[in-house]
């Protein structure tokens, strides 16, 4: 493989996780629900207080349905995301990344 071709591939391989599948058809009341399970570790708006959970709310929609697909695929693994992922259907994943796909983030950079 040379240069230009690995240089391109770690520019756009990321990019691949922010695709959203447009058959993916996320319920936000619903998702907002099934968050309820999320809360101990991501809070309800996704704005995790600890260290060992990440910021979920306002991510991209087809990154956080990939991330749990993965969770509970096996392909990527956690002591805990890889047992709440597992009971998860494609439209329980759907459902929670449009419901935290859809809360606004803003920022506010330090002085």
């Amino acid at each position: 493989m040379n240069t230009k071709k690995i240089l391109t591939f770690f520019l756009l391989a990321p990019l691949a996780g922010l695709l959203v599948n447009p058959a993916q058809a996320g319920n936000l009341k619903a998702g907002k629900d099934k968050a309820a399970a999320c809360t101990a570790c991501h809070e309800i708006d996704g704005s995790s207080q600890r260290p060992d959970a990440p910021h979920i709310g306002g991510q991209v929609e087809g990154y956080l349905y990939e991330q749990l697909s993965y969770y509970r695929n096996g392909r990527r693994k956690h002591p805990v995301m890889s047992i709440v992922a597992q009971d998860l259907s494609d439209q329980d994943i759907e459902d929670l990344a449009a419901w935290f796909s859809g809360i606004k983030v803003t920022r506010t950079p330090p002085e």
